[in-house]
């Protein structure tokens, strides 16, 4: 960074910010942002990565767009922003459509520094037409790691942000994660173009975090941890501490048996009320509530620098979620405690949750049929509706989203645009006086609009066909496109209230002649490739635990940091405790369960409402206790016998299912 640029970002760092000095890393990062380069910043979690692009927007002549994967994310950054005066606003599902005109229109008037939206948000039509009209100095991509297929958090919406950049011109990026492996970066690098120097990591190694891991058989687990943290909750002095399990009843179960002993605790997940989510945090974030029971719904938005405890109750889902959620103990730089008490008791459930996102072959199949008889039309153009489509296909939301990526990677398909399918709009001021504002030949297209979007009482619901087909006739150009930029100019000026639903996806065909049956065949060999790796990825968070080497080091050499000691003097490994993590007691055995009485009820029932015996698939699905989308029209979840299995290993469930459905012929 030149001289004065250093001596800028200084003076901007200690008036706006009130620092004193930049923390480790972070000179370098804004350094490159200043500087106009595409930069990638790896920092540990909690050391400061948000201030990375906070203070460069303040000295970009545009606007910084921050893509963030929580709406949590976005409120607590966008409040500590405004709290500095600094002109920053998000945009987001809660927001009435006043709330979000009355944003963009100071964006477009220049008046804003920052904008935070979620990477869906950029799937909206209306959002990116207003995009278009906005010059844009940076794209901030929060959790950048979710743009790896290979990555803990993959998020397929991720894949599309470098075509976002080319879209909207915007000349460069800012990545930031706390939980990059070697081989995310390399994809990070490869998708926004960015040079090796331009990557900057902090280490992993946190030197006030105290790892231990004390394995606790599953039946001793709660007294275990009552006995180890009732000493810390003094009355008056209670130590902040976050603890996490899998599933939603269990944080609930066991946050009634923390407080039956005494300990001021809650549960927090993602099946609460969003504002009994947001009390709980705020109870939390103020000391009133020491203690949270909690799913991994909880901490992406918590800057609380003073957590003395992250307990794992049940197993992580991957090394790097482990990561991630003990990052959030100590930030303040005192000493914390990093408990792990589980033991493989929860290994099962993380490995079906793993299975249970795996397609069937012929719901893959049935997506590349509707491609291939939208590539035999004119436009070989397929819409697409993301909840009819998982519907109708029986995958889930995020393994479909996957599958359509995939499927652009193979230049199958090629995304066009997003719109909402249905507009309709109230006006706020008589229609002949909305027409008569305008002359010539926009008063006759304001006009065609006017007289060919009925309204029914107060709301009239507008039909893009006909109006277009009215335009033809007349000779007034009337397309969709500029229908939808006029009643946009309207709802800005305040004349209509314009509303849309149903977000559709409009893809090109880019190869009408395919084979559904073979690449069916071969796309779902790649979701069982994935799902080993996950399997994989299960196993090696199982290795560290049970590590007999420095637990620190060998955390921070997972994510390729070597400047860590060889041995950290603070984890249980050095104390002298190797980890063994108790097997959980054996399930009964398949083979003394009566299939008929499982899965009959289920069998039967699908027969009824599909006329065909559901796959093995779904009746594994339906045993274990796994979603799947055709389950919500069957109701199955109300059979008796649902989850009935959800203790046993999917792998042999499936196989004794398929043993019974091939002896049924």
């Amino acid at each position: 960074m030149r001289t004065d640029a250093i001596e800028t970002a200084r003076h901007t760092l200690n008036t706006v910010f009130g620092l004193e000095d930049f923390r480790t890393g972070q000179a370098p990062v804004i350094e490159r942002v200043l500087a106009g380069r595409s930069t990638a910043a790896i920092f540990a979690t909690g050391a400061g990565k948000s201030l990375c692009y906070q203070l460069p927007a303040l000295h970009l002549p545009h606007l910084t767009l921050v893509i963030s994967p929580l709406l949590a994310l976005m409120q607590d950054q966008l409040a500590f922003l405004k709290s500095r005066g600094i002109a920053a606003e998000s945009i987001d599902s809660t927001m009435d459509r006043d709330a979000v005109r009355e944003v963009m229109t100071r964006a477009r008037q220049n008046e804003l520094k920052i904008l935070m939206v979620s990477v869906e948000r950029l799937r909206n039509e209306r959002f990116r037409h207003f995009l278009h009209q906005v010059p844009i100095s940076l794209m901030v991509i929060d959790e950048a790691h979710c743009i790896s297929e290979w990555g803990h958090n993959f998020r397929p919406d991720y894949l599309r942000l470098p075509e976002y950049q080319r879209e909207f011109n915007i000349p460069q990026v800012l990545l930031l994660t706390a939980t990059a492996t070697p081989g995310v970066i390399q994809d990070m690098q490869q998708g926004f173009a960015i040079a090796s120097d331009d990557v900057i990591t902090t280490g992993f190694y946190r030197p006030n975090l105290n790892l231990q891991v004390r394995p606790i058989a599953q039946h001793q687990r709660v007294d275990a941890l009552i006995q180890w943290l009732a000493p810390q909750q003094v009355v008056g002095q209670e130590a902040p501490t976050i603890i996490y399990v899998t599933l939603q009843q269990g944080a609930e179960t066991l946050a009634r048996a923390l407080a039956a002993r005494g300990i001021r605790a809650r549960a927090y997940h993602a099946g609460l009320a969003a504002e009994i989510r947001d009390e709980i945090q705020q109870q939390f974030m103020h000391g009133e509530v020491p203690v949270i029971v909690a799913t991994i719904a909880f901490g992406m938005g918590i800057d609380k620098r003073n957590i003395r405890n992250v307990v794992h109750f049940d197993l992580p889902k991957s090394i790097e979620n482990y990561s991630q959620e003990i990052g959030r103990a100590g930030r303040d730089g005192a000493p914390s405690t990093c408990l792990m008490l589980a033991g493989r008791d929860g290994l099962g459930v993380l490995e079906n949750f793993t299975h249970g996102d795996t397609p069937e072959r012929e719901g893959i199949q049935r997506v590349l049929e509707e491609i291939q008889a939208a590539g035999q039309t004119p436009q070989r153009q397929w819409p697409v509706v993301m909840n009819t489509l998982s519907r109708d296909s029986n995958i889930r939301a995020l393994p479909l989203k996957t599958l359509l990526v995939r499927l652009e990677m193979m230049g199958v398909i090629a995304p066009r645009f997003t719109y909402l399918a249905e507009y309709r709009l109230r006006y706020e001021m008589p229609p002949s006086e909305l027409a008569a504002k305008f002359e010539g030949e926009r008063a006759d297209f304001i006009r065609l609009v006017i007289d060919n979007i009925p309204i029914a009482r107060t709301w009239g619901t507008v039909d893009f066909e006909r109006v277009h087909q009215a335009g033809q006739a007349a000779g007034i150009d009337a397309t969709r496109s500029r229908v939808i930029t006029a009643l946009e100019y309207f709802q800005d000026k305040g004349w209509v209230v314009l509303e849309g639903k149903r977000m559709t996806d409009v893809f090109e065909v880019c190869q009408p002649d395919i084979d559904p049956v073979a690449m069916a065949g071969e796309l779902h060999e790649g979701f069982c490739t994935r799902e080993q790796a996950d399997i994989e990825r299960l196993s090696q968070m199982l290795s560290l635990f049970e590590t007999d080497t420095c637990l620190s080091r060998r955390l921070a050499l997972h994510f390729g940091d070597t400047r860590v000691p060889a041995q950290c003097g603070h984890c249980s490994v050095c104390d002298g405790h190797v980890a063994r993590l108790p097997a959980p007691p054996a399930p009964a055995a398949l083979d003394e369960l009566d299939f008929d009485e499982l899965a009959e009820p289920f069998i039967e029932r699908h027969q009824a409402h599909f006329q065909r015996a559901p796959t093995p698939e779904r009746v594994t699905h339906f045993l274990c206790g796994l979603a799947m989308p055709v389950f919500t029209p069957l109701k199955a979840r109300g059979l008796r016998t649902f989850a009935a299995l959800e203790g046993h290993s999917y792998p042999q469930v499936r196989a004794w299912v398929e043993g019974h459905l091939n002896a049924r012929g």
